[in-house]
């Protein structure tokens, strides 16, 4: 009977032993893994900048920043600017309570280098968990949304843009508010997707700030794409704005109102597709990051949230329904295969909202000079179902 006993308590002494060192491990692995993306990511820099929030910017030889290592650009030949220079601003907005989205530094990275916000190894765990549930899936369960797409069937598209209003609404840690427009084209199963615009994401950022942010991916976010430079992807050429940029300014619903221009525009020549925010040109996804982006066949415009199922939804947009003074869209446009801007029409658009309750959107259509085609969008959140 001893014996068995004693039989019994090596074992389980064993085999607690031999989990306890599988479990270190395993620790170990997945903290080399990270190490070695974190060196992948930040590249020596020829300059930091700490900002006040106790970000780092490294300003990196624009020749040797990160996406170049993606296996697809091993041989791209960097493009300093698009061919085409036509960039759609808006009219003078002298009557209008509308201040600049940024107020920019001082502090520029020198000639020859981009500014890149440094990745932290919290960083990318928090992100890892963001991923395995993106917020741009189609008919995931605690995201919610109010937009408006372009009809396929107007299709080939080669850009879109807005002047987007810009705000802060409160979520959880767990939670995502965004605002964007974006491209796209392909299957569900394989969605090659562009998106631009600012979110609040506590899970990305480790803050509550709202960020500008821009995301792709080439098969519907299964084993390609993420969030700004958190992996090989956009090609960075302004010195000034970088993405993941906090935003400092932002709109008081029934006060002040602060926005931003923003495009995504193709270059037919390159065919790489452009980054504009403010009519600067920021970067650019090259075209062979894309399994099939030759052009879209959606664009569209709005926001969505994420929460988890069974929790209330944070506030989309001012946090406030469609009223004439909500978060908006104004001035948008896009491009079709006559590479000519056109203001959306309504037989060409569709709404997509899924819980009215909470969020909900609205077409003004063209509103004349000072608004242009305009939307708005938004909504309280709250108990808004899975």
């Amino acid at each position: 009977m001893m014996i068995h006993i004693l039989f019994f308590v090596l074992h389980f002494l064993s085999t607690h032993v031999c989990l306890k060192v599988e479990g270190t491990q395993t620790i170990l692995k997945e903290d080399l893994d990270l190490e070695r993306q974190l060196r992948l990511i930040n590249k020596p820099p020829k300059r930091s900048i700490h900002t006040e929030f106790g970000d780092i910017i490294d300003c990196i030889d624009v020749y040797k920043q990160p996406s170049l290592d993606h296996p697809l650009l091993k041989d791209h030949k960097l493009q300093r600017k698009p061919n085409f220079h036509t960039v759609i601003g808006e009219p003078s907005q002298k009557n209008l309570r509308i201040k600049s989205m940024f107020e920019l530094s001082k502090d520029e990275c020198p000639e020859g280098t981009v500014p890149i916000l440094r990745t932290t190894k919290d960083d990318l765990i928090r992100e890892k968990s963001m991923l395995n549930d993106h917020i741009l899936i189609k008919d995931l369960p605690g995201v919610h949304l109010a937009e408006i797409s372009l009809r396929p069937h107007y299709a080939p598209y080669y850009g879109v843009a807005g002047t987007n209003s810009i705000y802060n609404p409160q979520v959880d840690k767990f939670q995502i508010s965004m605002s964007h427009l974006w491209v796209e084209r392909g299957t569900v199963e394989a969605t090659n997707k562009i998106s631009l615009g600012w979110h609040v994401a506590p899970e990305l950022y480790g803050d509550y700030a709202s960020h500008i942010y821009t995301s792709w991916t080439s098969d519907n976010f299964k084993k390609t794409g993420c969030y700004n430079l958190r992996c090989a992807g956009f090609i960075q050429t302004s010195k000034s704005i970088y993405l993941g940029q906090r935003i400092t300014n932002v709109s008081v619903y029934g006060g002040p109102t602060v926005d931003s221009f923003l495009s995504i525009s193709q270059d037919r020549e390159s065919k790489n597709w452009w980054i504009i925010i403010n009519n600067k040109f920021i970067g650019y996804f090259p075209a062979k990051l894309f399994s099939n982006m030759s052009s879209a066949d959606h664009v569209g415009w709005g926001g969505r949230t994420k929460t988890r199922p069974g929790t209330n939804s944070p506030p989309m947009g001012s946090g406030h329904l469609p009223n004439n003074s909500a978060c908006y869209f104004r001035h948008m446009w896009f491009k079709d295969k006559a590479e000519v801007p056109h203001g959306p029409q309504p037989s060409q658009m569709y709404p997509l909202v899924d819980k009215t309750t909470c969020y909900d959107i609205k077409n003004f259509g063209d509103k004349g000079v000072h608004f242009g085609y305009y939307i708005e969008f938004g909504g309280p959140g709250g108990n808004c179902g899975d």
